[in-house]
C-alpha cells in the first residue's frame, strides 16, 4: 500500500526527518510540499530532491509547490516572494498555496485588504495559466470569489484544497472540471463531510495540511504526512466504499492533477 499526501507544510514540521521516516514506514510514497511565503519557498526547495539512491530511499518523494498564502500578502518580503516564485516556478509541480481568505477580521472589514489578496492571487493564476501548471487554491470564506477568478483566468487544473464551502459553489467547481481535497477533518467536521459526500470520488484528493491540530474523539493530534492515512480511511467510511477502491482512486487523481 502506498498513498500520496497532496498538501503538507513540511517546512513547519518540528521533526522533519522523523516525520518523513514515519511517513515512509506508514506507506506514504509522495508528498506535495506547499509553501506560504518567501522563507518557506526557499525551505521546501531545499528539500528537493531528498532521495539520492532510489533503491534505498527511506523517505517519501517530495514534490514542490511554490506560492504566497493570502494571509502573507502584507509581509514586507511579498515583492521578493513573487519574484522568487517566477524565477523558480519551473522546479515545481504546482503553483500554491495561494488564493483568498476572508476569515481574517482585518480582511472582512477592509476592501483594500481584499484587493491585496486578489492582486496576489491573480499573479499566481496568470503564472499557472501561462505555464500550464496546476494551482492549489486556499478559499476559506471566499469560495465564490476564488472560483470566479479561477474561471476568468482560464487555468486548466485547479484544486480547492480542504474544501468545506457551500454545495452550490462545489457544484460549479466540479462543473468546471476542477478538484477538491479533504483532510483528517473529514472524520468529524460536518462541513467537510457534507462536501465530500457530495463530490464524486474521481475529483477528490487527500491531504493532511500538516502540521494542523485535529480532533479525534475526545482527544486531538498534531498531523504530519503519515496521517493522510486517516484522511483516506475516514473518506472511505464516509462514502461507504471499499478502502482499496478509494485508495486507488485518490492516488490516480493526484497523479493526474500534479503530473507525477
Amino acid at each position: 500500500m502506498t498513498i500520496i499526501d497532496t498538501h503538507a507544510h513540511i517546512d513547519q514540521l518540528e521533526d522533519l526527518q522523523g516525520a518523513l521516516t514515519r511517513a515512509h514506514e506508514a506507506g506514504v510514497s509522495d508528498i506535495v510540499a506547499v509553501s506560504v511565503d518567501l522563507d518557506s519557498m526557499k525551505k521546501v526547495l531545499g528539500q528537493r530532491p531528498n532521495c539520492f539512491d532510489v533503491g534505498t530511499c527511506q523517505t517519501p518523494k517530495i514534490h514542490v509547490a511554490l506560492g504566497v498564502h493570502p494571509g502573507k500578502v502584507n509581509e514586507i518580503t511579498q515583492p521578493l516572494a513573487l519574484k522568487f516564485l517566477k524565477e523558480n516556478i519551473k522546479k515545481c509541480v504546482a503553483v500554491g498555496e495561494t488564493g483568498l481568505d476572508y476569515w481574517y477580521k482585518w480582511v472582512r472589514k477592509d476592501q483594500l485588504e481584499r484587493q491585496k489578496q486578489k492582486d496576489s492571487f491573480n499573479f499566481h493564476l496568470s503564472l499557472a495559466q501561462e505555464l500550464d501548471l496546476p494551482i492549489i487554491i486556499h478559499s476559506r470564506g471566499a469560495w465564490q470569489d476564488c472560483l470566479s477568478m479561477a474561471l476568468e483566468s482560464r487555468v486548466k487544473r485547479a484544486l480547492f484544497h480542504w474544501y468545506s464551502g457551500p454545495m452550490d459553489i462545489l457544484d460549479q467547481i466540479l462543473e468546471a472540471g476542477f478538484y477538491v481535497s479533504t483532510s483528517p477533518s473529514v472524520s468529524y467536521s460536518p462541513e467537510s463531510c457534507r462536501a465530500m459526500e457530495h463530490a464524486p470520488l474521481e475529483r477528490i484528493l487527500v491531504e493532511t495540511d500538516s502540521p494542523v491540530n485535529y480532533k479525534e474523539g475526545e482527544t486531538s493530534f498534531m498531523a504530519e504526512p503519515r496521517d493522510v492515512i486517516r484522511t483516506w480511511k475516514s473518506l472511505s467510511l464516509l462514502k461507504n466504499l471499499n478502502e482499496q477502491e478509494v485508495l486507488a482512486a485518490v492516488n490516480t487523481n493526484a497523479k493526474i492533477f500534479f503530473g507525477i
